[in-house]
């Protein structure tokens, strides 16, 4: 088993609102290990961003309360300092953000911002920030990476700014890279590329990567692990086969039969997960499921925590629901 590089305990990110304290992430405890893709899925909403942003720190504020602990080899992600974490930003945790647009500085030219990510972690004089610069936008696959250096982000391709991105995030070899949505805006086959060039980058570079998505055609292609999200909580974990091919949770089948298959017959609509993800402060005592649920039963009352209840010592749940019973409403979903 690869060496552990990041462990999560117990991590809570809550909000303040108008009407109280909001659980974005309420008990979180996850393990990410080197070298692999763990995709991180479930609906807007059920707190994906909001783990990951919590451990860089980007969304600490006088309203954001953070606890818990995560553990990036040695360093206590969640009790370090504001000046800790821009150390560790970029040198050893990069992100890759959904809207490269947005992301990117409209006002200096691609190359710079690269060479200035190099520059803020390393002791290098800017002209070899910059020729370093360039070579790293030809490695991501940016063509003529010398002129394209010298654009402004608004003069390339939805494509190549995402490139740019996944560039400035790898400048410094970091261990731990979080993509967020990093396919989102883009067409299909740029985002095959995209997600060719994430994995290539993981192969060469040796991190660890973190894909936030709901796309489960994305988690099938690429994933390691995938880890199920909902309403704060991780409800399911595992590697890419067990989640996919034997899911335990229903939220996980859900999500499972909502997408269509081209391996049997066509149906005349597709399934959907009754009602709507919790998204007020109040949440209920037992499975936070269990309102959406068709097979809450008497024990929901209370709730399950994340552990193993199949034969697979990674393979993870946090659903009472015999396995028999699980796999029956797979099938079920799949007719």
């Amino acid at each position: 088993m690869s060496e552990t590089v990041l462990s999560i305990r117990d991590l809570k990110v809550e909000f303040d609102v108008p009407s109280g304290r909001l659980p974005a992430v309420n008990g979180v405890s996850l393990d990410l290990r080197a070298g692999e893709l763990l995709a991180l899925v479930g609906e807007s909403g059920s707190g994906k961003s909001a783990l990951t942003m919590g451990l860089t720190g980007l969304n600490r504020g006088p309203r954001t309360h953070i606890s818990g602990t995560a553990d990036y080899r040695g360093t206590d992600l969640v009790a370090a300092s504001r000046k800790q974490l821009q150390t560790i930003r970029g040198a050893d945790i990069a992100v890759v953000f959904q809207d490269a647009l947005a992301a990117l500085n409209p006002v200096q030219r691609v190359g710079k911002q690269v060479a200035e990510m190099i520059r803020q972690h390393q002791k290098i004089s800017r002209a070899d920030a910059l020729t370093k610069a360039q070579t790293l936008l030809g490695d991501v696959g940016i063509p003529n990476p010398q002129q394209s250096a010298r654009a402004y982000p608004h003069q390339l391709s939805g494509g190549m700014r995402q490139r740019v991105m996944i560039a400035i995030a790898l400048a410094n070899d970091p261990g731990v890279l979080i993509a967020d949505e990093p396919t989102t805006a883009l067409d299909v086959t740029i985002q095959a590329q995209v997600l060719a060039l994430l994995k290539r980058m993981q192969a060469e570079h040796g991190s660890a990567i973190v894909l936030i998505t709901h796309d489960l055609g994305v988690v099938a292609e690429v994933a390691d692990r995938i880890a199920v999200m909902y309403a704060g909580r991780i409800v399911e974990v595992g590697t890419r086969d067990e989640v996919l091919n034997s899911p335990q949770h229903p939220y996980t089948i859900g999500l499972l039969n909502s997408m269509p298959r081209i391996d049997g017959p066509r149906p005349r609509r597709l399934a959907a997960i009754k009602g709507s993800p919790l998204s007020g402060v109040k949440r209920p005592d037992g499975c936070a499921f269990a309102a959406r649920c068709e097979f809450v039963h008497d024990a929901c009352a209370e709730r399950p925590e994340l552990a193993q209840r199949t034969a697979e010592p990674d393979h993870l749940d946090a659903c009472f629901l015999p396995a028999e019973a699980k796999s029956a409403a797979l099938r079920a979903g799949a007719a």
